[in-house]
Parts: C-alpha cells; sequence; structure tokens
C-alpha cells in the first residue's frame, strides 16, 4: 500500500511538473528599447493574466532558428521577426504554422499576418538625420540621402540586404510603385547595389541591429543613418538630435512565430492569442513609436490622437510609404543577400 502510495505521489508529482514546464514559454527579441518596449507592453503583462512564465531571450534573427531545428535542439518557442525573414523561413519549414482558431486576428489589418507569423507592431525603415548637422532641413526622399553635395556628411547604411536595395532603386528614380517590379531580376538587384556602390565612399558604418543605428545617431558618430522610426524617436527622448520623415519610408511590420519544434508549441499559441488582444497592444506605442497590429487597439481610448499622428500605420503616413512586399523577400532574399554580402567585400 505505501509502496503504491509512494508511486502515485511520484507520478502526480511528476504531472505537476509537466504542467508547470507546460506553462513557460522562452521568447526571442532583438533587445535594446525594442524589446523593452515588447516585454513592458506584452510579455509582462500577458504572462500576469495567464499565468505563463515567460523566459526572455535576445538572438541574431531567423538564422539562429535554422541551426536549432536543423540541430534538433530547439529551445525557443517564440520568436520576434521581420514579416519577410519570416516569410522565407516558413517556406523552408523552420516554423510551426499558426493556428488561427486560437489566435483571433478578426480585427487585425488584413495584410499583417501569415501562415506562419501574427503581426505584433507596424514600423518604417526610414532616413533620420543629425539636427546638429542639417537643422530640421534634413533629407526628404532616398535622392537627398544619396546627395553628398547637397547634404555631405558621413552616412550609415544596413549590412543586410532587408531594407536596403529598395531605398537605392528609389534614389536611382523609380517611383514608389514600382519598386518592386524592377526588382523582380537580377539585373535589378544589380542596379541597387550599383547605387549602394556610389555612395559607399560616404558610409562610415554599415549596422547590424536597432540598438547600434540609434547609438549612432546618440553619440553623433554618423550625420544620417537608414533605421526604424521608433528607434530614433526613443533615441531622441535620450537626448539624441535626431528627425527623421516618412516620405518614401518602407511600411512594415513585425511578427511573431513558433519554431518548428518548440518545446511549449501548445503554450506558445496560447500566449501568442494573448498578445495579440488590443488590450496589450494598445499600450505599445506608449514606449516606443510603433503601431498596432490590432486595429482594434485605435479604439480603446488609450492610444492619443497626438500619438497616432506619430505612428506609421495611421492613414496619412502610410500613404507616404512603399509596403513592404513579403513575396519578393521569399523569391528573392536569399539570392540578393548574397549579391549584398559580396558588394560589401568589394
Amino acid at each position: 500500500m505505501k509502496k503504491t502510495l509512494t508511486i502515485s505521489m511520484a507520478a502526480a508529482l511528476l504531472a505537476t511538473t509537466a504542467m508547470a514546464q507546460d506553462k513557460t514559454v522562452t521568447i526571442a527579441s532583438w533587445g535594446g528599447s525594442y524589446q523593452e518596449a515588447q516585454s513592458k507592453a506584452l510579455f509582462v503583462p500577458a504572462s500576469a493574466a495567464t499565468g505563463i512564465t515567460v523566459k526572455e531571450e535576445t538572438y541574431g534573427g531567423m538564422s539562429d532558428v535554422k541551426l536549432q531545428v536543423s540541430s534538433g535542439a530547439v529551445t525557443l518557442d517564440i520568436v520576434a521577426s521581420g514579416s519577410g525573414s519570416a516569410a522565407r523561413a516558413g517556406a523552408e519549414g523552420l516554423l510551426e504554422p499558426l493556428d488561427y482558431s486560437i489566435i483571433d486576428v478578426s480585427t487585425f489589418y488584413p495584410t499583417l499576418k501569415s501562415e506562419f507569423c501574427v503581426g505584433g507592431d507596424v514600423f518604417s525603415t526610414v532616413y533620420a538625420w543629425n539636427t546638429d548637422t542639417y537643422g530640421d532641413a534634413g533629407p526628404q526622399s532616398w535622392a537627398d540621402f544619396w546627395d553628398v553635395e547637397k547634404f555631405p556628411g558621413k552616412r550609415a547604411y544596413r549590412n543586410k540586404v532587408a531594407g536596403a536595395l529598395e531605398p537605392a532603386i528609389m534614389a536611382d528614380g523609380v517611383a514608389m510603385e514600382d519598386v518592386y517590379t524592377v526588382l523582380d531580376s537580377e539585373e535589378g538587384i544589380e542596379r541597387a547595389l550599383n547605387k549602394i556602390r556610389e555612395l559607399k565612399p560616404n558610409i562610415d558604418v554599415f549596422w547590424s541591429s536597432g540598438a547600434q543605428q540609434a547609438q549612432l545617431m546618440k553619440d553623433g558618430e554618423v550625420d544620417m543613418t537608414t533605421g526604424w522610426n521608433g528607434r530614433f524617436d526613443n533615441a531622441a527622448k535620450d537626448g539624441a538630435k535626431v528627425k527623421y520623415s516618412f516620405n518614401q519610408a518602407l511600411l512594415d511590420y513585425d511578427c511573431f512565430a513558433i519554431p518548428k519544434g518548440a518545446p511549449n508549441k501548445d503554450t506558445a499559441m496560447a500566449f501568442l492569442a494573448e498578445i495579440s488582444k488590443a488590450e496589450y497592444q494598445d499600450d505599445l506605442p506608449k514606449y516606443i513609436t510603433y503601431g498596432p497590429t490590432n486595429k482594434a487597439a485605435y479604439e480603446t481610448g488609450e492610444i492619443s490622437a497626438e500619438t497616432a499622428a506619430m505612428l506609421p500605420s495611421s492613414p496619412e503616413n502610410a500613404a507616404l510609404q512603399v509596403p513592404i512586399s513579403l513575396e519578393w523577400y521569399a523569391k528573392w532574399e536569399t539570392i540578393a543577400d548574397e549579391m549584398y554580402q559580396e558588394m560589401l567585400t568589394e
């Protein structure tokens, strides 16, 4: 009898341990002010509401996911991703399909979700400038960003292809609506690369992270850079002399995905359902000026008209921008990034 009781207690303990493990998710994002905003607006309050324990990590993007999946040693349950990278990773079989019977996206902007990734925020890749160098009269187009006579000074640019070719092709005179048509060939990609080669003598830094692009402007290390609007707003709050424009910016979104073979897949799906709700998304702009993907977040009363005017997804700002093409990234990103990396090492 005692032996049976001991076995029963051991089984109950194992079941309790399994349940506790099941209520944990490990989330990887990109660090800096961006992950801090995600943590304050989404992860911490959703953890409190659901009882799901959240372990936060930083990571290097889908290349880390690929390494984990290919080695069969997946430790991450949820990853933050750029929409294009997620589209490609999903096509490569690196992500779990999301269950939209669990994750309610009925009030989302229709383009801000995919089979493998659910939108977490809307952001813009913009050109930003140092107001100590140019005052308020900084560049107002990508052609201006390339114009080193009108705007002399040091530039910074991204070290990966995502968001790098579109500005170059617009600087070369291509209209916003024709960007992806022109880039839909190796010749078009090469044309954009040639435009970057033209600017390369004036590019002092090829940045690798949002934290770095913000720091470059805080330190005054460069006079203008490409980067993500919310990072620059936060840098300005910290005293950086920085402004930017939404004109010809790239309208994009970040999303959340579940790596293939995630150890806590079901809990991760439930957690994504929670942080997709308007009551969490309406808090994100308090910490970083990225727009919600859930339209209902604009109706809760938490986002003021003044704040809405600063968000990339507001109708006025969205109209000035080029929406990122996920189809283009799924088709061309691998090839284009190889060509881009070769250009960087020339």
